[in-house]
């Protein structure tokens, strides 16, 4: 059967043309202003230029006239953990080293005291094999330079502890002390305790052994050596921003439209990476679509579903916004007919050399979970004619882009979804990334494309159909 582009339903739908129009370049522009101002800080999740950001997104949704998202609340809460440097030491055979100048440890270790008499020396011309074979249980490992496949290799075996020489002692600039922030404050299994150290603390240890250069075998190093790492753990909190259109007499069934509002804060005292684009341009997209569904709806046309309008924080860090809904919906996903995500969409790819570069999006995912999604996106888009690219759909794709936003989140639970990106710049997570360089009426235009596919998924007569479980989507 034929689907008409904005389904018919039993109950009378107006047309969203006149409510589209609301979405203008110049109020997305004052919002980006705002959002990607120097007073938020760059958003860094947890921190206060976040919790303005915030701030504004919820005072934005009130004034809309959105009713709050959780439960009485605009904010849905979520911890994350934070841990700081107390002290730490590294002796061997007595000796005394110096932190930043020969060893640092690495603060997503667990605090402990160790003390070892022996060291398992890896010689740098050891094989992966090698490593395999070895008996690494409980030991301090001494390896040269980093390797991913060997230190997983070392974790999975059950190393104790691990120390990389690396040349780059004495640090010129002395480490943070500061770990990076965590949502596992409980973990399933610890990691070896990993130390960078310098060519001084591993000619300390193999002074007394009998190795050589040309070595290829792992060896047994007798040395005793302390390590103690002390920490404080804080608990933080991040938070994202819900607001609730309800729907009529499909109220109980929900479409999500998310973009997040975080970005990556301040680098010391002065450089703000202020996050225009990413995502920033998202992010007053997803207040302006609130504003024209709810003008519908003060308008006697509100959509038959209800609709929720989520910023999400903590993207940056890994998705964890958007991880803490999946895992703790407010609205049943069973219930939830898509998730429109918003992520970059006021730049243009400069990589992007063919059909017209000022009037493209990226559409990520369409072709994944329902077979509903490409054809009510099609048909929205005839009323913005936009060029829908489709690129980074491929399962090829290197940039690994289906993966990389809030929506993957949605779609492992098996929401449809469609994410909605203009691609990657110059300015990607860089301080430049500022609201000066936006092409607003292009960002109004991809805005637009949203709200009307928003509204045909919001008033049509069925939700979404969901046609298979696809259990290779919840592997990145």
């Amino acid at each position: 059967m034929l689907m008409l582009p904005f389904a018919v339903s039993a109950q009378k739908v107006a047309k969203p043309d006149a409510y589209a129009k609301t979405i203008t370049a110049a109020d997305l522009k004052r919002h980006l202003y705002i959002i990607a101002g120097p007073e938020m800080e760059g958003r860094e999740a947890t921190t206060e230029g976040e919790r303005k950001a915030a701030a504004y997104i919820e005072n934005e949704f009130r004034r809309i006239g959105l009713e709050p998202g959780n439960n009485g609340s605009f904010r849905q809460y979520f911890p994350v953990y934070r841990d700081s440097l107390i002290a730490s030491t590294l002796e061997v055979n007595g000796q005394r080293f110096e932190m930043n100048t020969d060893f640092n440890p690495n603060l997503n270790n667990p605090p402990a005291l160790y003390a070892f008499s022996e060291v398992l020396y890896v010689p740098e011309k050891a094989s992966i094999e090698q490593v395999r074979a070895t008996d690494v249980a409980g030991r301090l490992v001494l390896v040269h330079g980093t390797s991913q496949q060997r230190n997983e290799v070392l974790r999975t075996k059950g190393a104790a502890a691990v120390l990389t020489i690396t040349s780059a002692y004495p640090r010129q600039t002395p480490a943070s002390g500061m770990a990076n922030m965590t949502m596992q404050y409980f973990k399933k299994t610890i990691a070896p305790q990993y130390y960078t150290v310098s060519d001084a603390v591993a000619k300390a240890i193999l002074s007394n052994s009998s190795y050589t250069p040309d070595s290829l075998n792992p060896v047994i190093i007798t040395a005793n050596v302390q390590l103690d790492l002390q920490k404080l753990t804080k608990q933080l909190q991040s938070s994202n921003v819900l607001g609730i259109l309800p729907g009529t007499d499909k109220k109980d069934e929900y479409l999500v439209i998310t973009a997040h509002y975080d970005h990556e804060g301040k680098r010391g005292d002065s450089v703000i990476y202020y996050g225009a684009d990413d995502d920033g341009s998202g992010t007053v997209a997803v207040i302006e679509l609130a504003e024209a569904f709810a003008n519908a709806k003060k308008a006697g046309n509100g959509p038959r579903r209800s609709i929720v309008f989520m910023a999400v924080s903590a993207e940056e860090k890994g998705l964890w916004g958007s991880a803490y809904y999946a895992a703790n919906p407010v609205f049943p996903l069973g219930k939830t007919t898509a998730n429109l995500n918003i992520d970059m969409i006021g730049r243009i790819d400069p990589k992007r050399t063919y059909g017209d570069s000022m009037n493209y999006v990226y559409v990520v995912g369409d072709d994944k979970i329902s077979s509903d999604l490409r054809p009510i996106s099609v048909a929205a888009n005839k009323k913005v004619k936009l060029e829908l690219d489709y690129k980074f759909n491929e399962p090829n794709d290197p940039m690994r882009i289906y993966y990389r936003s809030d929506h993957y989140n949605f779609a492992k639970m098996g929401v449809p979804i469609i994410f909605y990106f203009n691609g990657t710049h110059a300015d990607y997570h860089r301080p430049t990334d500022t609201p000066d360089k936006i092409n607003y009426p292009l960002l109004e235009k991809r805005t637009r494309l949203v709200f009307f596919t928003a509204w045909e998924m919001a008033n049509r007569n069925d939700m979404l159909k969901r046609d298979t479980p696809l259990p290779d989507m919840a592997r990145p």
